[in-house]
C-alpha cells in the first residue's frame, strides 16, 4: 500500500502529538513500558487514544489503549505491558490520535541502550490502526 492509498484518518501529516520519553522496568520477555506523550487533546473529538510498541518491521507487540482525553494533563505518562522482548531487541514506540491517525514523532531504541527521537514515514505500519485492541469509547 502506498501513501496515496492510505486513508487520511491513518495519516498524521498535521499531527503534533509525540512520544517524548520511554522508560522500562522488568526482565527479558516481561517488560513494563512507561511512555510520556504530548498531544493536542481537545476532548473526545481529538485525543491520543493509544500508544503502541512495534518492531522496526511494523509488527504490533503491545498496545496501551487510553480511555479518555488529557486536555489538562500535558504531557502525560501511562504505563503498560507485558511487552515480550529481549533487552537488545530494537522497538518503536508511537502514539495514535483520534481522528488524526499515527504521529510520525516516535521513540526508537532498546531496553538495554535506551530510546531516542525518531521520525517515522507517514505510512509506517498504517494497517495496525484497525487491529485490536481498539478504544471502545472516550470517557471525557
Amino acid at each position: 500500500m502506498n501513501e496515496s492509498q492510505v486513508p487520511q484518518s491513518v495519516l498524521a501529516t498535521n499531527n503534533p502529538a509525540k512520544v517524548s520519553k520511554v522508560s522500562t522496568t522488568g526482565e527479558p520477555n516481561n517488560y513494563t513500558f512507561a511512555v510520556t506523550v504530548s498531544s493536542p487533546d481537545t476532548g473526545c473529538d481529538r485525543y491520543a487514544d493509544w500508544w503502541e510498541v512495534t518492531t522496526p518491521d511494523g509488527e504490533l507487540l503491545y498496545r496501551r489503549v487510553l480511555l479518555h482525553s488529557h486536555v489538562d494533563e500535558q504531557p502525560f505518562t501511562r504505563t503498560g505491558g507485558t511487552v515480550v522482548i529481549q533487552p537488545q531487541q530494537e522497538v518503536i514506540v508511537r502514539v495514535h490520535m483520534n481522528p488524526d491517525g499515527y504521529s510520525p514523532n516516535a521513540q526508537k531504541g532498546t531496553v538495554k541502550d535506551g530510546f531516542w527521537d525518531s521520525t517515522l514515514p507517514n505510512d509506517f505500519a498504517s494497517s495496525l490502526a484497525s487491529v485490536e485492541p481498539l478504544p471502545k469509547n472516550c470517557a471525557f
